[in-house]
């Protein structure tokens, strides 16, 4: 028995892995797949969504890029939230708000309604996704630690496998009705599905108790204790009273003297002091980052994601749409469905007479248009599988980042040259493959390259220049559009060849100590 008192990694120890586990894992998924559905709902809807909203080519950039320009302005105030309130309440309310403004999503009318609901949805789920990481990490000991990032990973994957297979099923189906003035179709109806992540997330998460470390942090070790024996009960299917741990402390010498040991809750005005102090702590410890050696590498680190996001997320946001185009042209007999032919076909939508338009819109229903993108995505799990376990060798980890960047110039490249759809779906395939894991290993460079005390805002700033890097391509790329075929092309080629630079000035030893 443990009944003298027990650190963290202890007691969760203590409570085993069981149906509780089971419980918070199936939890998190609808959260992990909410982010994915928030991020890709639109470039699934757009071929169809042009049609009534009568989208520009600019309309189709600017709603691409608004979700993620709400992610970039609420990441620091979510990290903050989530430090002072808790993890529970933020998964809880924020996958509520998110599903009501993803369902009000559904309900816009016109451009201007649905860009400013992807922008509160992109604002609001940043919030549940960056806390859920956190959440499952702080109910897990050491040994089941490391297999909740490859669980949070496959749910990332398996949610971008789930929402062009739910387009396949759910678009191609005809569906229009009126509700006093408001008119519904069948991408609205769409919209409205890809809800159900978010509100499931908000429900879900009632039932699960406020993480024991967080708990702990804030100095109420009788809720800990009480969090603790509810896991423990569960999974050995014994009475709490049978728990071994008795009772808790912290290792941690300067957190301990912060607390008085007498379970007292901290109260809110106390909990933003507290919340307060070390964020104004952690931002005097960042001034590593810029003196040597950090501050090269930092800024390497940056640009180098920027660049490659911006490149990626201009590829795979605006694939759904170039799919639809080719799968149409092809349907109304067109000889030439090159890339320049889907891109023109694209900039002079806004100006075909109605029934050309009407044609059009009807082939973009049908289901042929989303069977690439479902392979495509496909393609991208299957490679994940096989390249991480190549990770494991040393040359190979060495290398990958420099050498995929390198091809991945090619490829992109390459898209102005095909001439079929089957051709630009594997190419895509590939690019979007090779991007992914280069994007992954970067985030797992970061982990090395940085200390204990800069790394966790590191990581928050690569993924918030990520984020930007999204917002601008998407922006930038529809004006390329509108200057001749080749400019996009030529643009994202120059992106890759920055990318590819950077990464030959990080030299990483992934086998060294954090430190």
């Amino acid at each position: 028995m443990t009944e003298e008192a027990a650190d963290f990694e202890t007691a969760i120890a203590e409570c085993g892995f069981g149906l509780f586990n089971v419980f918070i894992l199936c939890s998190a998924a609808p959260c992990l797949t909410a982010m994915v559905f928030s991020a890709s709902a639109l470039s699934y809807v757009m071929p169809s969504a042009e049609c009534d909203l009568d989208l520009s080519i600019v309309d189709k950039g600017m709603l691409h890029a608004v979700t993620y320009a709400g992610m970039i302005i609420s990441a620091v105030p979510w990290g903050f939230i989530a430090d002072t309130i808790g993890r529970r309440p933020v998964l809880i309310s924020g996958g509520w708000l998110d599903g009501i403004f993803v369902l009000c999503a559904s309900f816009s009318q016109n451009t201007a309604q649905l860009m400013a609901f992807k922008f509160f949805d992109g604002f609001i789920i940043c919030g549940p996704f960056a806390v859920v990481v956190s959440y499952l990490a702080e109910f897990h000991g050491k040994k089941h630690r490391p297999y909740i990032m490859l669980f949070v990973g496959l749910c990332v994957s398996a949610g971008s496998m789930i929402i062009p297979l739910l387009a396949y099923v759910l678009l191609p189906v005809p569906i229009f009705f009126k509700v006093a003035t408001l008119e519904f179709r069948t991408w609205q109806i769409f919209l409205a599905v890809s809800s159900v992540p978010s509100l499931l997330t908000g429900l879900l998460h009632i039932f699960l108790p406020e993480s024991p470390k967080f708990l702990m942090a804030q100095g109420n070790y009788k809720k800990a204790l009480e969090s603790l024996q509810r896991i423990y009960q569960l999974n050995k299917r014994k009475s709490k009273d049978s728990y071994p741990v008795k009772r808790l402390i912290d290792p941690t010498p300067e957190r301990s003297a912060d607390l008085d040991g007498t379970g007292r809750s901290l109260t809110l005005k106390e909990r933003f002091e507290r919340a307060k102090n070390k964020f104004l702590g952690g931002v005097s410890q960042l001034k590593p980052m810029f003196s040597r050696p950090y501050l090269a590498i930092s800024l390497l680190v940056y640009c180098l994601h920027f660049c490659q996001i911006m490149c990626v997320n201009s590829v795979r946001l605006w694939l759904p749409q170039i799919f639809a185009t080719m799968n149409a042209m092809e349907s109304m007999g067109a000889n030439d469905t090159s890339m320049c032919a889907v891109l023109d076909h694209n900039a002079m939508a806004r100006f075909m007479d109605e029934d050309s338009k009407r044609v059009e819109c009807a082939l973009n229903h049908d289901p042929d248009s989303y069977l690439d993108n479902i392979i495509v995505s496909g393609i991208g799990l299957v490679g994940f599988i096989i390249i991480f376990p190549l990770l494991r060798i040393r040359v190979v980890a060495d290398h990958i980042l420099k050498v995929f960047l390198f091809i991945c110039i090619f490829l992109v490249g390459s898209l102005y040259f095909v001439k079929t759809s089957l051709v630009t779906m594997i190419v895509s395939a590939i690019y979007l493959t090779l991007m992914g894991i280069c994007a992954t290993t970067i985030i797992g460079m970061s982990v090395v390259i940085f200390p204990t005390l800069m790394r966790t805002m590191v990581l928050l700033l690569i993924m918030t220049f990520g984020r930007l890097g999204s917002v601008c391509g998407n922006l930038v790329l529809p004006i390329f559009m509108q200057l001749n075929c080749l400019a996009p092309f030529l643009w994202l080629c120059s992106l890759m060849t920055f990318a590819f630079l950077f990464s030959l000035f990080l030299k990483v030893d992934d086998q060294q100590s954090l430190s």
